[in-house]
């Protein structure tokens, strides 16, 4: 009788899956992230004003669009259009959570004053204290 040869078990990890999938998750985050925008396409006012303080909280930005949309923004995501009651609530629920974020409204420049003014009273009737109202710098084209 012959004596069979014992074989070591091989340890060695084939990294050659992993690496593929990387790469393929890779290609989809690199497809996805231009898509994926966190404001609205507002044309601001022209004006001189001092930005936000760095180390301040990101503001809950309220948009009103040239085509009287109204938008949400909390720094990270991006509701659909809303209407009023829905705005009232989103705001009241942020500001249940974090009652000193400031708050900011972005109004398009082609957008009547008394749009504007009507987003900022229904914030103030949700407990907003203080509404700051976004521009863009003056140099900028």
């Amino acid at each position: 009788m012959y004596q069979r040869k014992r074989r070591r078990p091989v340890s060695d990890i084939n990294v050659v899956p992993y690496i593929d999938v990387m790469l393929v998750l890779l290609i989809i985050f690199m497809v996805t992230a231009p898509l994926i925008t966190a404001g609205v396409n507002v044309d601001l006012p022209k004006a001189e004003a001092n930005p936000l303080a760095e180390d301040s909280k990101p503001p809950i930005v309220v948009s009103v669009t040239a085509d009287y949309e109204y938008f949400v923004t909390d720094g990270s995501n991006k509701d659909g259009p809303l209407n009023p009651s829905e705005i009232a609530t989103i705001v009241a629920a942020f500001l249940q959570v974090e009652p000193d974020r400031p708050i900011m409204v972005e109004g398009d420049r082609k957008v009547d004053y008394d749009a504007v003014v009507s987003l900022m009273v229904l914030l103030q009737k949700q407990g907003v204290k203080s509404v700051g109202l976004m521009t863009d710098p003056v140099g900028d084209q």
